[in-house]
């Protein structure tokens, strides 16, 4: 059916009240030209503070303890101060619990307006959840090798007027200590002293505090800086998709060398640079094997990319001469992890393709031609042509979870077949590297063939772990079809063993079973849960990624602190370290690319996105609109549905230097499909020489410019 004057009007009205009756949050209507880039509906769910100066929200009343006078008095700057007041260091002592609203990082500063003579002390403890919130901080930099905290910070108060910075180090030789930087929500103030802190400071007196305030150090993602968006008729997965770029910000900061954890993690290498690090509070460390995921949410909200970059060209410049790639500063670079050297080619890759970073690739790209050549090769069992951990220098390394596995892991071998891959397209890119990327592709193939032969659990319709197989785990299974060692109907088989054993109501476990470790068949990882999302929704099952996501997503959102992503989860939804997890990690940012990737649809398939794909994948989503940042300017993305799916149309604005291919969902066989007002294809047949239908899917290949296509 060809669509044309009244037909046409009739659709775009029908359009129209479905988005208006659906967005809550958007007067959007549809135009013959894209509105999604002067729409800012989207920016409602940005959690960001909009200065660098941050201000606590509220106090939390019931944990008021002690004598304290006028405790809301220290949210605002010049109005009555707020007094704790300890006639001796037998009382209780006076406490106040901050709350910030949502968790932030950086630098404390308290204000006082005066103290009585004696030099009293305060004690702060910080934490990212009322949890764990005691007398000492959920996590301090003595966990990890610097003494000069016992949990707390702490300070000696002056009769005068005085301002307290939290800055790293002690005021007297190893006496009265300060940690630093904090990530944190709640923040309990109390008056008392260490023993060990005498003379400097006293555990009774009365102090004044006028107002207290946090120095904000990352990365300040407020609505002006986003250069993509994404917004959709689920305000849910809105919501999810805008505070995962909240958490991945926090983690994105200057190295300063008292802010790294652990504390061997220094490199005068990194000073002064903008690095992504693992946490806000703890594992301060650009660690590679995170940016696989958070490097991605980078690239699509904000023109950021040199924190990826930054950390990726540090670890390349410190390579081993065997080719092995070191996963992180930590420990001056020799922390062994057997799989993150893959991480680093694949993120090479990442960076390439959604930033166009030539100069980058050009500078490593015999690093990594070191790491697939040498490395990983010296580690294959001729057997079997498996990477296999335990062979040549890889028997005592670990991985992303410090797992004790051995012999042919799915993951490792799945992971170099994605890696390989990765170095053939970039080698065909660059030009003049065609006998590397044939070598390459061809050991990929090999690789994959052996998973299939020897790791694939034809009981179970899943891959083993490892051999001899007891377990499956959610890596090796997820990327096995994430880098295509799967076929279509293995993937499917998979996944849906996945989701009958693995799944939990707060994501999916990343084991089947306890064999490798106690409580792995509960512990849910949304670094590694981001590849079963790509998974599923590349087998064409969006409705259990789009399950999985608010399980998962909607767990930690609900739950103390709010907002941020949890480095893990464990057993019945707990924290999987207790105190000492991390709840604003960058490597849980993974529903950003999983929206915006499939459900609105936008993937690079040329550098620098010059050759693109736009696919929705919607599931139960029924509209959705966003951006997605390229050096050459912006692709523009909108899309909706009606009547299940038998009517969609998807705008796209595209650089005109680029070209892409759009993909329409199409559930009747029998209807037609229009580009742009004229007909591409109809009851399935092509009419125009650029249109192709497989899986449910018409696609057509388009130059870059302003593109409409609509389905019946």
């Amino acid at each position: 059916m060809i669509l044309l004057g009244r037909e046409l009007c009739v659709l775009v009205v029908l359009l129209v009240n479905l988005r208006l009756a659906s967005a809550k949050h958007s007067s959007y209507q549809w135009q013959d030209s894209l509105l999604a880039t002067t729409s800012n509906s989207w920016q409602a769910y940005v959690r960001s503070p909009a200065t660098r100066t941050v201000s606590p929200a509220s106090i939390v009343a019931n944990l008021t303890l002690g004598n304290v006078t006028n405790p809301n008095g220290l949210l605002t700057s010049g109005g009555k101060p707020t007094t704790l007041t300890r006639l001796n260091a037998s009382d209780t002592a006076p406490t106040i619990v901050v709350d910030f609203g949502q968790n932030v990082v950086g630098f404390l500063s308290v204000s006082f307006a005066g103290a009585s003579n004696n030099t009293p002390g305060v004690r702060l403890a910080f934490s990212e959840t009322l949890e764990y919130l005691t007398d000492v901080s959920d996590f301090s930099r003595s966990y990890n090798g610097d003494s000069i905290t016992p949990g707390t910070d702490q300070f000696a108060v002056p009769s005068g007027p005085y301002t307290w910075l939290d800055d790293h180090g002690c005021l007297h030789g190893t006496q009265v200590c300060a940690d630093g930087l904090h990530g944190f929500r709640y923040l309990k103030i109390y008056l008392d002293a260490l023993p060990a802190d005498a003379p400097y400071t006293s555990a009774y007196g009365q102090v004044e505090i006028d107002s207290l305030s946090l120095n904000f150090t990352a990365f300040l993602g407020t609505p002006d800086t986003f250069t993509g968006w994404f917004e959709s008729s689920d305000n849910q997965l809105n919501q999810f998709w805008y505070d995962a770029v909240y958490t991945n910000d926090m983690c994105i900061d200057t190295f300063r060398v008292n802010d790294t954890d652990p504390r061997g993690a220094g490199s005068a290498s990194l000073v002064g640079k903008l690095v992504a690090y693992d946490g806000a509070k703890r594992d301060r460390d650009p660690y590679v094997g995170d940016l696989g995921v958070a490097a991605r949410t980078i690239y699509l909200s904000h023109d950021v990319a040199i924190a990826a970059r930054d950390v990726l060209a540090d670890l390349g410049d410190h390579q081993r001469a065997d080719g092995w790639i070191p996963p992180a500063s930590i420990n001056d670079y020799t922390l062994a992890l057997f799989d993150y050297p893959l991480w680093w080619v694949v993120c090479g890759y990442d960076l390439y393709m959604y930033t166009g970073d030539e100069s980058y690739i050009q500078s490593y790209y015999d690093n990594i031609a070191l790491v697939l050549d040498s490395y990983y090769p010296s580690t294959i069992d001729p057997a079997t042509g498996l990477v296999t951990k335990g062979l040549g220098t890889s028997g005592g390394y670990g991985d992303y979870a410090f797992l004790p596995r051995t012999g042919p892991v799915t993951y490792y071998n799945a992971l170099y077949v994605q890696a390989l891959d990765n170095a053939a397209s970039i080698a065909t890119f660059i030009g003049g590297h065609e006998g590397d990327a044939a070598r390459w592709t061809a050991r990929a193939r090999n690789i994959s063939a052996s998973i299939n032969t020897y790791l694939f659990d034809n009981s179970t319709g899943a891959y083993f772990d490892t051999l001899p197989g007891i377990s499956h785990a959610q890596d090796g299974n997820s990327i096995s079809i994430t880098s295509g060692v799967a076929s279509r109907a293995q993937a499917k088989s998979v996944l849906s063993y996945l989701a009958e054993n693995n799944a939990r109501f707060y994501g999916n476990a990343f084991y089947d079973n306890d064999a490798t470790g106690s409580g792995f068949s509960q512990r849910v990882y949304a670094f590694i849960s981001f590849f079963e999302l790509e998974a599923r929704f590349l087998t064409g099952l969006a409705g259990s990624a789009l399950d999985e996501i608010r399980r998962l997503y909607g767990w930690m959102a609900s739950n103390d602190p709010g907002i941020t992503f949890w480095e893990g989860i464990g057993d019945n939804g707990s924290k999987y370290e207790g105190d000492y997890t991390s709840l604003a990690h960058g490597w849980s940012t993974g529903v950003v690319p999983a929206l915006t990737n499939y459900v609105l649809g936008v993937i690079p398939t040329g550098p620098a996105f010059s050759v693109w794909s736009v696919k929705p994948i919607p599931g139960d989503v029924t509209w959705a609109r966003g951006q997605v940042p390229t050096p050459n300017g912006a692709i523009s993305v909108d899309w909706a549905s009606a009547n299940n799916y038998q009517k969609f149309r998807l705008a796209v604005s595209a650089p005109t230097a680029s070209t892409g291919v759009m993909s329409v969902p199409v559930v009747d066989t029998s209807t037609s499909v229009s580009i742009d007002g004229q007909v591409a294809w109809s009851a399935m047949n092509a009419l125009m020489d650029s249109a192709t239908y497989a899986d449910g899917y018409v696609s057509v290949t388009v130059s870059g410019g302003d593109h409409v296509i609509t389905v019946g």
